[in-house]
């Protein structure tokens, strides 16, 4: 297990995490989510020991190594921008971390042509990383990983110089990779979906602070404020200001709805309402739904779903 102890980054007087506990287990995908800038790379670095904490420590496996340098740790990483051996050859890459802790040839023969099935890589095998496309090396970065017996696994966007098809397969198919593993995964991404798919937990970070942490799906469904609602929601989550007055919410005038559910039990008064697109439906019988006349500022269609952004009363 690895647990971070008020852990916390200050570089001059800007601070870039804020105390920060957390416990990450073995067996399923720990996974940090957060816009660009939120800290994920930073808390990451911190993890692996590439970074020393201003405060706080870092345990490991029931033991501090707060200042265990990274070279005496067993992590693997493979960060967005991938690093690989330029004057070894695919194979050679891979199998590095399995020459350095003396696997016998036919473990690694074995190992590395599947780990290169998987991620497509077996015609490219005899290739030296100049000779590859950018989405090539960083898959080479990720096998060599995945090669790797490592205790701790730390994987910051290793999928975003992939194409699309090759992306949603290995999100498949990484949790099941990992799933028989005695190492603690952590994924870092911006993309809530990819958080949803991997599964496992999920720590929302923005501007330096975990704001929640918990299973994936309880921490989606559930999020404690407004600001994780908004890290955890793509397209991004409607909040608008409502009132509830008597049995129902009115959002502006002429748009209120009967007061349903949790809303039942609020107090009379003014509320922040957070509503996910997703969670829209249209009705083929109006008296069924809440009418809207807005205006339609613009329609975005990408594949089986189409976005729209629409005006009422002021409020996108």
């Amino acid at each position: 297990m690895l647990a971070l102890k008020d852990v916390a980054r200050r570089v001059g007087g800007r601070t870039h995490i804020h105390p920060t506990s957390l416990e990450l287990r073995p067996g399923g995908f720990n996974t940090l989510l957060g816009t660009t800038l939120a800290g994920k790379t930073t808390l990451m670095q911190l993890m692996a020991g590439l970074l020393p904490p201003s405060a706080g420590q870092v345990w490991y496996g029931g033991r501090d190594v707060t200042g265990v340098p990274v070279q005496q740790r067993n992590v693997a990483m493979v960060f967005q921008q991938f690093i690989n051996y330029p004057n070894f050859s695919v194979y050679e890459n891979i199998a590095s971390p399995l020459r350095v802790a003396r696997r016998p040839d036919a473990e690694v023969r074995a190992r590395v042509g599947k780990i290169a099935e998987l991620l497509q890589l077996t015609p490219f095998l005899e290739r030296r990383p100049a000779e590859l496309s950018g989405g090539q090396q960083q898959r080479t970065a990720l096998a060599r990983a995945l090669a790797k017996d490592a205790e701790l696994v730390l994987l910051d966007e290793p999928l975003a110089n992939l194409d699309y098809k090759l992306r949603e397969s290995l999100r498949e198919e990484l949790p099941r990779l990992f799933a028989h593993r005695e190492c603690t995964v952590v994924y870092a991404t911006t993309e809530p979906g990819e958080a949803l798919l991997l599964g496992g937990h999920t720590a929302t970070l923005h501007e330096g602070r975990v704001t929640q942490f918990g299973p994936s799906g309880e921490v989606y469904r559930a999020p404690g404020d407004l600001t994780t609602a908004r890290v955890y929601s793509d397209p991004p989550i409607n909040a608008a200001q409502v009132t509830k007055a008597g049995g129902r919410i009115r959002l502006s005038e002429g748009v209120s709805w009967p007061a349903q559910g949790r809303l039942q039990s609020l107090a009379d008064g003014r509320y922040t309402l957070g509503l996910r697109p997703h969670h829209v439906v249209p009705q083929s019988n109006a008296q069924a739904g809440v009418h809207v006349e807005c205006k339609v500022l613009i329609a975005e269609i990408s594949g089986s779903e189409s976005v729209v952004h629409f005006e009422l009363d002021g409020l996108t």
